[in-house]
C-alpha cells in the first residue's frame, strides 16, 4: 500500500470529503468540509478521490493551507469569505408574531446573515450554470436571467447588512 501524499482528497464513511494535510506512519491528519480537522488510521476505510503521492517532507504547511483554500472554494458553494457589517456584529434578530398570545423568536443575526449569504452565492452558480448551459438557447438564458435579476431585487431589503457594498446584492436598475 502506497501512502497519500498530502493534498490528497479522500471520501470518508463517517467523516465525509476530505484532505490530507500531514501523513505519520500510522494516520493521516484530514481537514473534512463537515467536520473539521480529524485524525484517521492510515488503514481506515475511505475512497481515494484524488490520490497524491509527493514526499511528504518537501511541502510546507503554506502551500497545504493554499491548496486546502482552493479545493474548499471549488467543491463548496460559497465563492468568499463576506462580512457582515460591524454594527451587526452579535447582534440579535427578533421576530415578533402579531398575535400578543404566541412568544417571539431570537436568533443570532450572524446565523441569519450567513443564510443570506449563502442564498447569494447559489444564485450566483445558479445564474453561472444557466449562462453556460448547452440545451438552452440564447432567449431561454434571457428570460432565466430576468427572473434571477428580479430575485436579486427583492434581496436588496438585506444589504444593510453587508459590510462592504461590493457584495450586496443588485437588481434591475443598478445592473
Amino acid at each position: 500500500m502506497q501512502l497519500l501524499g498530502i493534498g490528497s482528497r479522500i471520501d470518508h464513511e463517517e467523516h465525509g470529503k476530505g484532505v490530507v494535510v500531514n501523513v505519520s506512519s500510522r494516520h493521516y491528519w484530514v481537514s473534512f468540509l463537515d467536520s473539521g480537522l480529524e485524525t484517521i488510521p492510515i488503514d481506515s476505510e475511505f475512497e481515494v478521490i484524488e490520490a497524491l503521492h509527493d514526499d511528504v517532507d518537501t511541502v510546507s504547511f503554506t502551500d497545504v493551507e493554499t491548496s486546502l483554500i482552493g479545493i474548499l472554494r471549488r467543491w463548496s458553494d460559497a465563492t468568499s469569505l463576506v462580512p457582515i457589517a460591524d454594527k451587526w456584529k452579535g447582534g440579535t434578530l427578533t421576530l415578533k408574531p402579531g398575535d400578543a398570545n404566541l412568544s417571539a423568536k431570537e436568533l443570532p443575526i450572524d446565523t441569519f446573515f450567513h443564510k443570506i449569504v449563502m442564498v447569494r452565492d447559489r444564485l450566483r452558480v445558479m445564474e453561472q450554470r444557466i449562462n453556460s448551459h448547452k440545451g438552452l438557447d440564447d432567449s431561454d438564458k434571457v428570460d432565466l436571467q430576468q427572473y434571477i435579476t428580479r430575485i436579486y431585487g427583492s434581496l436588496t431589503t438585506f444589504n444593510v447588512l453587508f459590510k462592504s457594498q461590493s457584495d450586496q446584492f443588485v437588481g434591475e436598475r443598478a445592473r
